[in-house]
This record gives C-alpha cells, structure tokens and sequence, in this order.
C-alpha cells in the first residue's frame, strides 16, 4: 500500500540517512558489535550531517527541523540497519531532545545544545533503577540541597549510551511521592559520578549500556532541568514520543529481516523447489506481510498525528505494544524459514532476533502498554 505520511523532502531526506549508514556504519558493523560501542567518530560524522539535532533550534547548531516525520525517517533507516543504531542514536535525537529543548534555561542550552548537535556531546537518561522501571514513580535515586547545590546519591541501570554519554538527564527523588522527583543533568567528570561495567546484553551489543553510580555526586543548581520536583510530569509528557519512536523503529527492523528472509526463501531449494513456494510457508509469509502493512497504516498514522501534536498516551501505547508483538512473530518466524542457518549469528536474522526480545520490554513493558489502555477503557 502506498505511504501518504512523507513528502518528497521526507524521502530526500532518508536517501541521506541511507548514505551515511553504507559509509559510516556497515563497513564497521563487526567491529561495533565485538567492541560493544558505536565510537565517537561514527557520532561525529552524524553530527556533520545534521541527524542529531532535527529538534533543536538553529541558533544552538541544530536543524530547527519542525517536523516529527524527520525523526521517524531517522529511525526507520537506522533500525533497518539494526536496533542497536536506532537505540543508541534516539536515546540522543529523538528521547532526550526534548527535554534539553523544552525544558532548559538559556544557559544551559548554549552550554549543552552545540555540542549535542555536532556529536561532541553523546546524551543519555537515567530512569530506570535496579529495584524497577516501569514504576518511575516509585525510584530511589536521591537529590538533596546543600546550600547552591544539591547533592545526588543512588545508581541507574540498563542506560543506553552510559558507557560514552557526557551528559545524562537523571531522575531523582527531591520529595515524597510523585510531585517529589526532578531532573537533574549529571556530566562527565564531576566528582563522584561513575560507571559501572558495561553490561553484556543478549542482543544489540553495538549499543553500548551501563550501570551508573551516584555517590555525594555535587550538581550545581545550574544544572536542575525544569522546575524542581517537575520530573515526573515532564517525563510522562515525554513518554508518547519515545513509544511511537519505538514503534516506527519496531516495524522498521522487522521488515528489514523479513525482506532478508523472503529473497533466502526464492532461493533456497528443498525437495527440487524453493521452500518460499511450499504452501505453509507461502501462507505464513502472506500473514507476516499483512500484520506488518495493516501495523505500518497505523503507525503511520500516529506519526502524523504526533507531528500536528494531537497524538494521546494511549495511541502511542497502542503503537508501541502492537508493533513489538508483530516484529517479534515476525523475526521468530523469520529464523524458522531458515532452519539452521537462522540460528547461526553469522546471519543478520538470528542477530535481529537477539536484538528484538527487548522491545516488548524497554520504554515500559507490554504489560504496562496493557494496563495503559486497559484503563482508558474505564476498566
């Protein structure tokens, strides 16, 4: 079915991405995955081009972009590629964007804003905590004021881009229940700040993911993000555009494989015909086709709808946990149509099968998607 929600400039525009991912990334795709990190040089040249900062203003070095479908073009080719490019590059250009934009002082955009841009600056968030996730309101971490500065104790886990970020935005507990939690922007170097190993990860290894500590870390006031004890309500405004984010790179990942899975099954031969051609797999490709098209209309959909600011909660809780199912029954089946080698790593589709588990997990669990919805029903 034909796509209405890009335009020509969109297209353009993704053709670009495309380029610098054949130039700058697959011809080092193994070393990032041996070596668990896409490096500095790989966010610079993204940078040079732009991708970085489709959100910020342009008087911050950013593109001033004004248009969702940008960053969900970014994300359907990076995630073409693999997971790990689209979650490492959208913690930065599509999830902590926002905050930095939205909700920084002048200062602090002049301070952080040129260098998030041209890739000098990799971001990240700290949320997510070892006692839970999903339960943002519920987290631990701590953030007491001591005269001009308030002083941070606790640790984060599962942190994409915490080996390498020179900045995190950190949820802390500055108050009692939700109105108690605000964000604070913890940069590399300060004292007592540290990070723990990087953590070996079942899939998307490029993806570079720590554990971090907090231990009398002293933040200057100058580096609160927002009002204090605004956290909570500045992270859940948040949350739609980092599960649509999520849904476009889903979809796109499980298309990618499926495209890899149906040009292996015209080629491969069993019992004197290509094993595409025997009926069960024949009907089995027709239904993955048709979940991930009737999927991609609504997604599409929310996407357009996020770029007019008219997308819900919900809608995007819809997109997110619909979209993870169908790119998980998709990579599974994937892996099924080609037998063994499917199972080898040597073979993208048992990588992106590795890489996808998480996604039914991460920007808050199917079950959370669930709840979210079940309770817009009044139930």
């Amino acid at each position: 079915m034909r796509r209405t929600v890009y335009t020509a400039d969109h297209e353009a525009f993704r053709e670009s991405v495309r380029e610098f991912v054949a130039r700058e990334v697959e011809p080092h795709a193994a070393r990032f995955a041996e070596e668990r990190l896409i490096g500095p040089p790989v966010w610079r040249a993204a940078g040079r081009l732009g991708l970085l900062g489709l959100e910020i203003p342009e008087e911050y070095g950013g593109g001033a972009a004004g248009d969702y479908r940008f960053n969900a073009v970014l994300h359907e080719e990076l995630a073409a590629h693999g997971m790990a490019l689209a979650s490492g590059f959208g913690i930065h250009f599509d999830i902590v964007a926002p905050y930095l934009v939205d909700l920084t002082t002048e200062e602090q955009k002049k301070r952080w804003l040129p260098g998030f841009c041209s890739g000098e600056l990799v971001t990240a968030i700290g949320m997510t905590e070892p006692g839970g996730g999903s339960d943002l309101a519920a987290l631990t971490t701590t953030a007491v004021r001591d005269g001009d500065d308030w002083v941070l104790n606790g640790s984060k886990t599962f942190i994409t881009n915490g080996v390498q970020a020179g900045l995190v935005v950190v949820a802390a507990r500055t108050g009692p229940g939700k109105k108690g939690i605000t964000l604070f922007g913890v940069e590399a170097g300060m004292p007592g700040f540290e990070r723990g190993r990087k953590l070996d990860k079942m899939g998307q290894p490029e993806a570079d993911t720590a554990e971090l500590f907090f231990r009398d870390v002293r933040v200057p006031a100058a580096n609160v993000i927002g009002p204090v004890d605004g956290g909570f309500v500045a992270m859940m405004e948040r949350l739609p555009q980092e599960r649509l984010g999520a849904a476009v790179a889903n979809l796109a990942h499980a298309w990618s494989a499926l495209a890899e899975t149906l040009a292996y099954v015209r080629e491969r031969r069993a019992f004197g015909q290509p094993v595409g051609s025997f009926q069960y797999n024949k009907f089995t490709l027709a239904g993955l086709v048709t979940e991930l098209e009737v999927t991609r209309a609504y997604v599409d959909q929310c996407v357009a709808a996020h770029a007019a600011r008219e997308l819900s909660a919900v809608e995007a809780a819809k997109a997110k946990l619909w979209s993870s199912e169908v790119q998980w029954r998709v990579l599974d089946a994937c892996v099924q149509l080609f037998g063994g080698y499917g199972y080898m790593r040597e073979h993208r589709v048992a990588r992106a099968w590795a890489d996808a588990r998480v996604t039914r997990i991460w920007a808050g669990s199917s079950e959370i998607m669930r709840e979210i919805i079940g309770r817009d029903l009044g139930l």
